[in-house]
């Protein structure tokens, strides 16, 4: 389980834009599902960017015109019998809001007018459509999401991340006409907001540390790496020789059952070892410490992992975070990791050890 106040909040670690005056509301609002709180954040993101102007892109049109424009289709205009109307089939460029993002923002728009959100709430979205009467309609189902952001389009990165959410999350049936709602936030989805959210909490809150989603390289004795698979860390903490690699994992079970015997998700736990290992691998001048964590989002399980291991020298971390709980429990719970492995103590016992 997962507060809806909390998916806001972490957004808005994801994208510094849900932290500006603008969405400040936002914050402190209740919110009765996570439609409502998409369409929150859209209404005022959509406000936002028509205050400085829907974006717009050359879109190639061609249709019959009575006034020759851009380059004249002389085989369209005789198969179209265009002359006869006296006019000439014309492809031309237009300087125009008819842009992808702009209908991704008014399908989702219509999208959210169909699910389950407050008349209020509606009665804006359906405010901020008039000013999409330019935009043509588009299927959700198969829009392209690969996009290319730029400093013209950057106010659109959160929007189409929203954008993307809703699209995901609500799903319409033919079977009675009816709009159908799944679980808004499947685990996929959620998963990469988690893994996102946890990175960015640290780089804002803990800017003495280095945070990253660094690769990790191969420990190989003869250089060849051919076929063999990228390593990404979900978050990686580091502050001068200790390591921290956190594997975030969010499912909706925490853990795995074999006949009556409950365990840690084997395939994590080789993982965020082999991560460990090959990271303690790597060339270093100075003699350094890491160690691993698999940070599971926590369910409604009876049992929750949480529990510290040594393996082959280095300490890996098994815990929960509970999104079900205030956001301030949840940053303590944060913060409580750093404390754990970044004391000065542990670091000069690590050294010692090495020693």
């Amino acid at each position: 389980m997962i507060r809806i106040q909390n998916i806001y909040h972490m957004l808005a670690y994801a994208f510094r834009v849900l932290r500006e005056q603008g969405y400040a509301d936002v914050a402190t609002e209740e919110f009765a599902n996570t439609a409502e709180l998409c369409a929150a954040i859209l209404t005022r993101g959509i406000g936002s960017q028509l205050k400085r102007g829907l974006g717009r892109e050359y879109v190639g049109r061609m249709e019959a015109l009575s006034s020759l424009r851009g380059k004249i289709e002389v085989t369209e205009s005789v198969k179209t019998r265009s002359v006869l109307r006296r006019q000439m089939v014309c492809r031309y460029d237009e300087f125009s809001v008819d842009t992808r993002m702009n209908r991704i923002l008014k399908a989702t728009c219509l999208l959210l007018l169909r699910s389950d959100i407050k008349k209020a709430r509606k009665k804006e979205l359906k405010r901020l459509l008039v000013f999409f009467s330019d935009v043509r309609d588009v299927d959700l189902t198969v829009v392209d999401w690969r996009m290319r952001f730029d400093r013209n389009n950057q106010t659109y990165r959160m929007l189409m991340s929203v954008c993307w959410l809703v699209a995901k999350g609500l799903l319409q049936t033919q079977a009675d006409g009816t709009l159908r709602l799944m679980d808004f936030l499947d685990e996929q989805r959620m998963s990469r907001l988690y893994e996102r959210f946890i990175l960015e909490y640290y780089r804002r809150e803990h800017p003495d540390f280095n945070a990253t989603a660094s690769y990790i390289g191969w420990a190989l004795d003869d250089g060849f790496d051919g076929m063999l698979p990228a390593m990404k860390s979900d978050v990686m903490l580091s502050r001068g020789n200790t390591v921290l690699i956190i594997d975030a994992k969010y499912y909706s079970h925490t853990m795995q059952q074999q006949f009556d015997k409950r365990t840690v998700h084997s395939y994590n736990l080789y993982q965020i070892f082999t991560y460990v290992k090959n990271k303690e691998a790597e060339p270093e001048d100075v003699p350094h410490e890491v160690s691993g964590m698999l940070l599971y989002a926590r369910t409604d399980e009876e049992i929750q992992p949480n529990a510290t291991y040594r393996m082959s020298g280095n300490w890996i971390s098994v815990r929960t975070l509970d999104l079900d709980s205030p956001f301030e429990e949840i940053t303590r719970q944060l913060d409580g990791v750093v404390e754990d492995f970044f004391t000065a103590e542990e670091c000069q016992t690590s050294v010692a050890e090495r020693e």
